[in-house]
């Protein structure tokens, strides 16, 4: 009896590490972050406020993936994928720029928006697939830098 005692003590002690442990998908989206950081990209987690006409709602904060522009003069723009392969701006028109539809093709689905600033591009993902995902998404991302 005594040693059944003790051994409900020990897993009461254990059992809250059990809940410290990461879950699968949490681990495989810090694997994927690694990897990310190996390839050159940065990433953090940004608040976001999604435009209201967006069909589904991303989640805030994304998982913003970027890296610095290298462009003198650079352009800026902003275009969200409505549906897959579906770009279109802050004014819904869509995307018709030819140097840019290419790259975006190649996009997942679950991105959500990319948008180049003055001085870095940007990438919001969900942050689901695998590294050959990732791997077009740095593509894409040095492309247009």
């Amino acid at each position: 009896m005594t040693v059944w005692i003790v051994l409900s003590i020990v897993a009461v002690v254990l059992s809250p590490l059990v809940w410290l442990r990461p879950s699968r998908s949490q681990s495989g989206r810090m694997a994927m972050r690694m990897e990310a950081r190996r390839m050159g990209l940065a990433m953090q987690l940004i608040p976001q406020e999604w435009p209201h006409w967006l069909p589904v709602e991303p989640p805030s904060p994304c998982a913003q993936y970027h890296r610095p522009r290298s462009v003198r003069q650079p352009d800026t723009w902003v275009y969200w994928q409505m549906t897959p392969g579906n770009w279109v701006n802050q004014w819904r028109e869509p995307c018709e720029d030819a140097r840019l539809l290419p790259h975006f093709e190649t996009l997942p689905a679950d991105v959500y928006k990319i948008e180049a600033g003055k001085q870095l591009i940007a990438l919001y993902w969900a942050e689901r697939g695998d590294p050959q995902v990732l791997q077009r998404i740095a593509a894409v991302l040095e492309a247009l830098a």
